[in-house]
């Protein structure tokens, strides 16, 4: 954590100064005891550290993701705009990430109707069509709520009107059934099909609030589309087309705990770091425990992204990755223990 200790020297009107500042701009100050006034903080500040809302505390459900994390997804839900600029400054920071339900900060703008922060986001490039747990797109959720503002920005991102969910739901489902006539207008302008079925075989005109319903039906004519033919669900899920929050689908494997791992014998060590023969899950194991000077927050995340590339190749021939822990300051890949070394050994060596 980062504090800062001010010395019974410095003067009281300096320190009225500085706390007025955080009341005004830093909410996430914490101290041991709450405070009513400017003048109880200031006794407070005098006699103990002011500790800023920075952590490298981490959750034990997810190792890879500092606490700090759950203050920027706290910030945006309320508005806070501020405090996400400050926090999107720190290029350590990934705005990319998602929460435990893979929600990305952009998806809760968009829920939350919060322009000017959802813009900030778009414009550090924030992933617009990034889905989460349910596969709902940020223009899911700024459509569902009635945020046209929003939703005029994220179409001009290039949001995916054809997105559909885990229900085969597109936007112009959400905006037809709440009755967001606006909305529905500016997603059908900019190709949003009123005729595409959902999983259950309704259209965004079978949703419909009858209130709006005629209307939408003429705006979707206006625009040369035909209502009554209906265009059937296809999924194209296989396509892998989709891209969740980075802390989504990466982060339902946050890797295996250290601990779990018992380490036996030391078997090389290079400049890339300590390869160890071990046990893990009743398993014989090679562990290498990469060489890191500091692993920071951005050095987990791309370690955590990286990962699962390793773990697609699957030959007979090929030593398998089984696992990784990415617990800072712990980077460690685990593969199979091969009793014959490798194949130089074998050929050369005659280690079989």
């Amino acid at each position: 954590m980062y504090t800062r200790q001010f010395s019974h020297s410095r003067s009281t009107e300096t320190l009225k100064i500085f706390c007025e500042f955080v009341f005004h701009f830093f909410k996430g100050i914490s101290v041991e005891r709450n405070c009513n006034n400017c003048a109880e903080l200031i006794q407070i500040i005098q006699f103990q550290p002011v500790t800023m809302a920075l952590s490298s505390t981490y959750h034990a459900h997810k190792p890879n993701v500092p606490i700090i994390m759950e203050d920027v997804f706290g910030w945006v839900k309320e508005g806070n705009g501020f405090q996400v600029r400050v926090w999107l400054d720190d290029h350590e920071h990934d705005l990319n990430v998602g929460d435990d339900h893979a929600f990305s900060l952009l998806h809760w703008a968009s829920k939350g109707g919060h322009v000017g922060i959802a813009e900030m986001l778009l414009s550090r490039g924030a992933r617009v069509n990034s889905t989460n747990m349910g596969d709902d797109t940020s223009l899911h959720l700024a459509a569902a709520h009635g945020h046209r503002q929003i939703v005029v920005k994220l179409l001009s991102r290039k949001a995916d009107v054809h997105a559909t969910n885990e229900h085969g739901m597109t936007p112009l489902h959400y905006a037809c059934f709440w009755g967001y006539e606006a909305v529905a207008e500016d997603l059908i302008s900019c190709g949003a099909l009123v005729n595409v079925c959902n999983k259950k075989g309704l259209t965004p005109l079978d949703v419909c609030q009858p209130a709006c319903k005629n209307t939408i039906m003429e705006i979707a004519q206006e625009h040369g589309q035909s209502p009554n033919d209906q265009i059937p669900f296809k999924d194209t899920t296989w396509k892998g087309t989709k891209s969740r929050t980075r802390d989504a689908t990466l982060s339902r494997y946050t890797g295996v705990d250290v601990s779990s791992l018992n380490l036996i014998t030391k078997i090389a060590e290079s400049h890339s770091g300590e390869l160890w023969r071990g046990k893990w899950q009743g398993n014989d194991i090679v562990a290498r425990i990469l060489n890191v000077q500091e692993v920071t927050a951005r050095i987990s995340r791309d370690f955590q992204t990286e990962f699962p590339a390793l773990r697609i190749f699957a030959h007979p021939n090929i030593c398998a990755v089984l696992a990784a822990a990415n617990q800072p300051p712990n980077l460690v890949v685990i593969s199979q223990y091969m009793p014959f070394g490798s194949l130089y050994n074998v050929l050369h060596e005659q280690s079989f």
